[in-house]
């Protein structure tokens, strides 16, 4: 697991929103797809609104990343970046054989400090 940027960590409080993204990768260019990730999340970590994100991938290409923003209007911002919809487009064509996306309002969260 990724540990949160943007130096969200765990001390986020609600009402924040989540964008959680669940895919499963195809097995071409993976070269590229690590490159584009890594921009994604540093170009993502840049604009208003960003509070962090988390990623994990397991052997089988399946993979969730969740990214945490202050409101609709800072997701809407960066669902249409040039940069991210071009990644978008590659990810589509290339990299994902699926994916989903769901958008969230967290009200409550608490963790354990172990």
């Amino acid at each position: 697991m990724v540990e949160l940027t943007g130096g969200a960590g765990e001390h986020l409080k609600p009402p924040y929103y989540a964008v959680i993204f669940t895919s499963k990768r195809s097995v071409e260019d993976p070269a590229g797809y690590s490159g584009m990730a890594e921009t994604m999340e540093q170009l993502a970590s840049q604009q208003p609104g960003f509070l962090g994100v988390e990623s994990h991938r397991d052997r089988d290409g399946r993979g969730i990343t969740v990214s945490y923003w202050a409101d609709l209007a800072s997701i809407g911002a960066w669902r249409s970046h040039s940069e991210h919809l071009l990644a978008q487009q590659m990810g589509k064509s290339v990299w994902y054989e699926s994916y989903h996306v769901r958008i969230c309002r967290v009200e409550q969260a608490y963790s354990f400090p172990g």
